[in-house]
């Protein structure tokens, strides 16, 4: 048995011949949120212009819009697993309509950065609960593939959202970026409605314990803990390289910023490949064994880059992204297949699992491109960039070496796990 306590045969039935449906809800639920976030990138100088503030300013409803992300999943997770994902999922996504019509018609700056942080609190639901639902459909070794899938679908939008806002701010004005926005959200509300199954009840209000249950639960387990930390660390690799980036490349290097943005494209791509290769390979190996691959490519490519930075080959942006590329196909296969294991040690707590985990990946995510932009801006050479993806690299190794047990007392968990599902249907 693979399914989470409370799931009916109906939801497979229905899940099963619609699959093709399922993928496109799921692209939708959890992009909307990170392409609306990238969306309005481009237009933040047009918007310190018209509102007369300074380009600091407008920078918040960025840097807010991804403290709303952060919060919102550790609350809807959990409230998903309490009162069923088709209620959390229509909720959160009204929010957005309601946040994203405040942005419309936002008269300053404050109630844009205002409106923003709920628009990124609503859409971060779907983020959140469209982990838990793959692992509401599908069973633990057919998670990642399915993580990865979203994620390289997911990765398409990502990539050309920046170029979308732009056309449209250029076009239409800032403003139209919202209108865009806005009728993606009502279309998400309309496609949930009449095309997402419920796929998990929700709990018997006398025989639930809630989100401290759940999460004490979680954490006193450390297959969750491993699981989660080596998802959080593979993140931080990403953000800790965006974040140094541009002050590498541009001011140490001497390079325009053309010239990064190519090749930053380049880590996307290897990432975007990365998952495709895991979708392609996930259903015929172990979940753990895909994360160990991906880790050793993770440390080989880490310290490539160490060495090409103390013999001063790393002065070049080909030695440096090349071998980067390699660091990033190897984290699309330890993020896509941890983040299955974290949300697949307690299933009936899926989203508690990809709430906290999601809430922790933006949190230490931020600061790990805060440090990484100060290290960028104050240093001549890119070693200390590659010390720090080295030394996150290791410590994501260590999680799964050190946290998650071994494949048989895993079994034993999977054991009880089960009856107590089965035990819960009775």
């Amino acid at each position: 048995m693979h399914g989470v306590s409370g799931r009916s045969d109906a939801v497979l039935d229905t899940a099963a011949p619609a699959s093709r449906t399922m993928l496109v809800l799921l692209v939708a639920m959890s992009g909307l949120a990170p392409v609306t976030l990238y969306m309005l990138v481009p237009a933040l100088p047009v918007l310190a212009g018209d509102f007369g503030r300074d380009i600091a300013i407008a920078q918040m409803t960025v840097s807010l819009y991804m403290v709303g992300l952060a919060c919102s999943q550790i609350l809807m997770g959990p409230l998903s697993d309490r009162f069923g994902r088709r209620p959390v999922l229509l909720a959160g996504f009204c929010l957005m309509i309601a946040a994203s019509l405040g942005c419309l018609f936002a008269a300053t700056l404050p109630q844009l950065i205002a409106a923003r942080f709920f628009q990124a609190v609503g859409g971060a639901t779907g983020m959140v609960v469209s982990r838990a639902i793959i692992r509401d459909l599908y069973p633990r070794e057919r998670v990642g593939a399915m993580i990865s899938l979203v994620i390289a679908a997911l990765m398409i939008g990502q990539m050309i959202s920046p170029l979308a806002g732009g056309l449209l701010e250029h076009a239409f004005g800032w403003r139209a970026i919202f209108y865009a926005v806005t009728a993606a959200a009502i279309l998400t509300v309309c496609a949930i409605a009449f095309y997402l199954p419920e796929t998990r009840r929700a709990r018997d209000p006398g025989s639930a314990a809630g989100f401290r249950a759940d999460a004490r639960s979680l954490l006193s387990s450390r297959s969750f803990v491993g699981y989660m930390l080596c998802q959080v660390l593979a993140s931080s690799l990403i953000f800790t390289f965006a974040g140094a980036g541009p002050y590498v490349v541009v001011t140490q290097m001497g390079r325009s910023t053309v010239e990064y943005g190519a090749w930053f494209a380049t880590s996307g791509l290897a990432y975007l490949v990365g998952n495709l290769c895991c979708v392609r390979y996930a259903p015929h190996h172990a979940l753990d064994r895909l994360i160990w691959f991906g880790l050793a490519l993770q440390l080989a490519g880490a310290v490539l880059n160490l060495v090409w930075g103390v013999t001063g080959l790393n002065q070049l942006p080909s030695w440096l992204f090349i071998t980067h590329m390699l660091v990033m196909f190897g984290n699309a296969f330890v993020m896509s297949n941890s983040a299955a294991g974290a949300i697949s040690v307690r299933p009936q707590a899926a989203g508690t699992a990809s709430g906290t985990m999601g809430f922790l990946q933006m949190g230490f995510g931020s600061l790990c491109s805060q440090f990484a932009a100060w290290l960028g801006g104050h240093f001549a050479t890119p070693v200390p960039l590659n010390i720090a993806i080295l030394a996150l690299s290791l410590a994501c190794a260590s999680t799964m070496l050190f946290l998650v047990p071994r494949r048989s007392v895993m079994a034993t968990e999977a054991l009880i796990e089960q009856a107590e599902e089965e035990t819960g249907l009775m």
